[in-house]
């Protein structure tokens, strides 16, 4: 495995990102993590390997951009960038959106989210 790739974990669930940061860096990735969408997209242009997003961002008082609207700049921008997207829902028509719209993998925010993760991320960056 080709260590030291740039991961981008976008949530804006602390407990989340600061989760899926150890597990990570402690593989040898090196781990960005960003509370919301706007600021991963600011970031782009450091060339993430990897992206790990969020389906489902609240910031109280203040509109911001869902996982989809974050994953259409993003691939706008760097259509090559491989993206997985999280979510606590299991609704069928949602996965199904993600697949049309290209996205690299899907996994369920449950209690095998960093063991899945894992395997996801294993699968795309080889």
């Amino acid at each position: 495995m080709d260590k030291g790739k740039i991961i981008f974990v976008v949530d804006d669930d602390p407990f989340v990102t600061s989760l899926i940061k150890k597990r990570f860096t402690s593989e040898g990735y090196n781990v960005e993590t960003f509370n919301y969408g706007e600021d991963c997209i600011k970031a782009m242009s450091q060339k993430p390997d990897l992206v790990i997003l969020d389906y489902y961002f609240t910031k109280p008082g203040q509109q911001v951009m869902n996982g989809m609207e974050v994953f259409d700049r993003i691939k706008e921008i760097y259509p090559d960038v491989i993206v997985i997207m999280l979510s606590g829902q299991e609704k069928g028509e949602i996965v199904l959106e993600l697949a049309r719209k290209g996205i690299d993998d899907y996994v369920i925010k449950d209690n095998n989210l960093l063991d899945n993760l894992s395997v996801s991320i294993k699968d795309l960056l080889g």
